[in-house]
């Protein structure tokens, strides 16, 4: 089976691997105390601390599978190889919204790294889509749900 290779930077698999390593280390425990104590109050069945915890377990179990495939089936970014010529995954962008007129610096990665409120996009989102492959210079409109953008690439870094 083909598995979906996960285009990560060095940043983003770090921080994959520190939620990882705090789920395995810390989370576990916490839980094992939790099921523990909702054990000692007695009947299990009808016990709410021992359920909601049973569920968090459950939970933090099915993260940590996520967070192994992920990490086993990732690619890193090289940027040294991107000579910055076209948007690819990892470029920074500077764009200008040409309605606005107002800079905005986008880092394109994959959707397990996506944080738009800090400026990094999907690559499969519909302004990653427009802007990959583009260069510094051309235009693109982007429809998106609140109405269509109008950009012009400033920079690629």
């Amino acid at each position: 089976m083909n598995e979906h290779k996960f285009m990560l930077t060095e940043e983003g698999l770090e921080k994959l691997k520190k939620e990882l390593y705090e789920l395995k280390t810390v989370k576990r425990k916490e839980i094992a105390e939790k099921i523990s104590n909702a054990v000692a109050f007695g009947e299990i069945a009808e016990n709410a601390e021992y359920r909601a915890a049973k569920n968090e377990q459950a939970f933090i179990e099915g993260r940590i599978l996520t967070l192994e495939k992920i990490i086993e089936n990732c690619e890193i970014i090289d940027k040294s190889k991107n000579d910055n010529t076209y948007v690819s995954p990892g470029s920074e962008v500077v764009v200008e919204d040409l309605k606005k007129k107002e800079k905005i610096t986008y880092i394109l990665v994959d959707y397990i790294e996506s944080d738009p409120g800090s400026g990094k996009i999907s690559i499969v989102s519909p302004i990653g889509k427009a802007l990959l492959g583009k260069k510094v210079g051309d235009k693109v409109n982007i429809r998106v749900p609140a109405g269509n953008l109008h950009y012009k690439i400033l920079e690629i870094k």
